[in-house]
Formats: structure tokens, C-alpha cells, sequence
């Protein structure tokens, strides 16, 4: 089976992960982008088909935005989603999962030119289909990617431990990384957890599973648990 998942590691070590999104899927959301863009177009004929050539003019002016801008604005403005892009949940961001910026979302969409060559989107099909990640060559120069959106995440459950009161003087950003963990406890492999543990055994003195079993505890305790809690020593 082909596995479509994106993987990005923080400089915190947190590691990020997504589905980045086929040709199909975005041919279909482009075709609805693409008849959005044809009906305003064909409004602004009718509404200005009176204005001579004033309305031409404006015709074409609107034309020109509507081509290089819709896209630009929808995926900066509103997460990373044209309409056609949210009615089939994908989003575009950058190649390290963070929102797209205006500088990479202009320069992505200025090449559909190249992409657009020799016809109808041959060269950004088949860099698509050639590419890992399903990249076309705008989002290749952009260092962008098409992703599906993640559903929002119901409450972390939490592991199956006594909660345990952190040791006093615990940095905040201790206490972030501790609770991140715990609450990801489900997603990451056992072994990457105890490799994320160990990075805090200055903090804790406790190194690999008895490590992770302690921060869980401690993690738990932070996120509200008590029944049969206790105090770290």
C-alpha cells in the first residue's frame, strides 16, 4: 500500500504528521475552484455587457485577479483552503507543516504557468504522480505541499497510571513538554517516548521506561488527575 504520510521533526523534537493529498483529489478541487472563477466571470459579462468597452476593460481586469489572486488570498486568508480545496479537506501549507505564507503561496501559484505547460496541467500531473509527496513544481520551488486537514482531536486519553505531583521549582516549559507527551502517549511509538523522556533526565534523574512511566505520572497529575495520586520525591 502506498503510504502518503509526511513526517516533520520540530527542533523541539516534537514530531509532526500528515497525509499530503494525490492528483485526484485536487483535480476535483481545482474543478470547483475553476467554475467558481467561470461564474463570476460570466456575472461580470451580463452586469457590464451595456459599458462598451469600459466594461471590457473591466472585464478583463477583474479576470486577471480572479486567475492569479483567488487562490493567493483563499490560501493565506482562510487556512490554506481555496472552496474547492475545503470540499474535499485539503489545505496547503508549508513543507513543514506551518501555515502557508503570503511569499510562498504567490510564488506556488505564479508557477501554475509552468505547471500549466505543455497542456492543461500536463507538466504538474506528472511531477505529481513522479513526486513522494505529490508535489507539483510550483509547490517544489515554493517548498509547499497539499495535505488533507486533519478532524479536530478529541480529549487526549490519558495513560493508565497514578497521577504524581511534579517536584517543586518545575519549569513551565518543563510542565509543556511533560504534558505534551502524556497526551501523545497513544500516537508515538513506545520507543521514540522513552527517547523524548530521556532528553528530561536532568530533570527527573530517571532514565528510559522508568523515565517515561515517572513523567507519565507527573503529566497525568498536571492535566488534573488525583484519585490515588501521590508526591514526587
Amino acid at each position: 500500500m502506498l503510504d502518503t504520510t509526511y513526517n516533520v521533526e520540530t527542533p523541539e523534537g516534537i514530531d509532526l504528521r500528515a497525509q499530503a493529498a494525490g492528483p485526484v483529489p485536487r483535480i476535483l478541487a481545482y474543478g470547483i475552484d475553476f467554475l467558481i472563477r467561470l461564474a463570476v466571470f460570466i456575472a461580470l459579462r451580463i452586469a457590464l455587457a451595456f459599458a462598451d468597452r469600459a466594461g471590457d476593460g473591466i472585464v478583463l481586469l477583474c479576470t486577471f485577479l480572479l486567475e492569479w489572486f483567488y487562490p493567493v488570498l483563499f490560501e493565506v486568508l482562510r487556512n490554506g483552503q481555496t472552496p474547492g480545496k475545503k470540499a474535499f479537506g485539503l489545505m496547503v501549507v508549508n513543507d513543514n507543516l506551518t501555515p502557508i505564507s503570503w511569499g510562498a503561496s504567490i510564488l506556488r501559484n505564479l508557477l501554475r504557468f509552468a505547471d500549466f505547460l505543455p497542456f492543461a496541467y500536463a507538466s504538474g500531473v506528472v511531477s505529481m504522480v513522479l513526486n513522494r509527496n505529490f508535489q507539483r513544481l510550483g509547490d517544489m520551488a515554493a517548498g509547499t505541499l497539499v495535505v488533507y486537514r486533519q478532524a479536530q482531536h478529541q480529549a487526549a486519553t490519558l495513560p493508565q497510571v497514578a497521577p504524581l505531583a511534579p517536584p517543586a521549582g518545575l519549569q513551565l516549559a518543563d510542565q509543556q513538554a511533560i504534558i505534551s507527551l502524556t497526551e501523545r502517549h497513544a500516537e508515538l511509538s513506545d520507543a521514540r517516548q522513552r527517547e523524548l523522556a530521556g532528553l528530561l533526565e536532568p530533570v527527573t534523574g530517571k532514565t528510559d521506561r522508568a523515565a517515561l512511566g515517572y513523567l507519565r505520572a507527573v503529566g497525568c497529575w498536571l492535566l488534573g488527575e488525583r484519585r490515588g495520586g501521590g508526591r514526587a520525591q
